[in-house]
């Protein structure tokens, strides 16, 4: 049986404050399901929403470097999102990427885009 995941990659050159990484996660997450219409959903992420609701975070060192994924993601077809922080708490009210979720989706899509990335 094939298990889907979610793989959040969070900036880990922004320093951010604990909580803020989580909310941050937290809207990543929610984003790519409230985003996503019923009829769009795949079978990995009915599968997630069933009860497994693995995620698994990671982290990347720039900006650069998390457009790039996400842009990979997108490109894979693979369900995603973005997030912009508004900036009004942290980072002198600048807004500022913060972070993707990338899936639910089964391991041997998202693993070719972001298994090279410690874990945060």
């Amino acid at each position: 049986m094939k298990l889907p995941k979610q793989i959040i990659v969070m900036r880990h050159d922004l320093k951010m404050r604990l909580g803020k990484q989580i909310a941050q996660g937290a809207h990543a997450s929610m984003k790519v399901i409230l985003d996503c219409p019923p009829e769009d959903r795949t079978p990995a992420m009915y599968d997630w929403l069933g009860g497994t609701f693995t995620k698994i975070c990671v982290r990347c060192s720039s900006e650069a470097e998390l457009l790039d994924l996400y842009e990979k993601a997108v490109a894979a077809g693979l369900p995603c999102s973005l997030i912009r922080d508004a900036g009004r708490t942290e980072f002198h009210g600048v807004p500022t990427y913060t972070c993707i979720a990338i899936g639910p989706a089964y391991t041997e899509a998202i693993d070719p885009i972001t298994g090279h990335l410690a874990l945060l």
